[in-house]
């Protein structure tokens, strides 16, 4: 009688292969953490965060987020258990969302946007104390755009640089808005816009504070 070697059972499955696959493993923890700088305090209750620094206070609720954030031993540590691959993208998410919260308190951010035309100049206007900015003479129209600024966002004018805006706040999030809102409100309608290039554009990001 010959002996089949149980390597050699044609009824056994291969796993690894097409048909059989292997079986992935289960993440068990999602951690990411980083550390707080000095300077700066974070409170957090049911996933409130709240970020102070020298430069004022930002507040973002993430309590739509099935992540639990915590403070431990000075850092800010977010984690879930048994959590599919969408969750596990949303820690890093978090992490950057407050730490960009940490980079607005202490040094701030600052856009500058320029003003491109061929014929017809575009002028602007700061109104309300820097909350409110008038556009005016877009590609020769008479209507005037008016564009209120998101909260915690100044505007100026550059006295170095012509046709410049400047942009400062501590939330990165509302710098961007008021950036795009301008940028939004000078969109060529209804023409080639390879050849209408007119328009205000965001030409530098940077910090208040370097």
């Amino acid at each position: 009688v010959r002996s089949h070697s149980p390597s050699h059972n044609l009824c056994e499955p291969s796993f690894g292969t097409a048909a059989f696959p292997r079986p992935l493993m289960k993440t068990l923890l999602t951690r990411q953490s980083f550390k707080i700088p000095k300077g700066v305090k974070i409170s957090i209750k049911r996933k409130a965060v709240m970020v102070t620094g020298p430069r004022g206070s930002l507040n973002r609720d993430f309590g739509a987020i099935p992540l639990d954030i915590n403070l431990n031993s000075g850092n800010v540590v977010v984690e879930s258990w048994l959590a599919n691959i969408r969750v596990r993208s949303l820690a890093r998410t978090i992490c950057s969302h407050i730490e960009n919260m940490v980079t607005g308190v202490t040094k701030g951010y600052r856009y500058k946007m320029r003003a491109a035309y061929a014929h017809f100049p575009i002028i602007s206007a700061v109104d309300d104390d820097g909350k409110k900015v008038d556009i005016r003479n877009f590609l020769g129209e008479k209507r005037t755009r008016h564009i209120v600024m998101p909260e915690g966002v100044t505007v100026q004018r550059s006295e170095n640089v012509k046709d410049e805006l400047i942009f400062e706040g501590n939330s990165i999030e509302n710098v961007g808005r008021a950036t795009s809102l301008v940028h939004q409100s000078t969109l060529v309608r209804n023409k080639d816009i390879r050849k209408f290039l007119d328009g205000i554009y965001v030409s530098e990001r940077g910090h208040i504070d370097e």
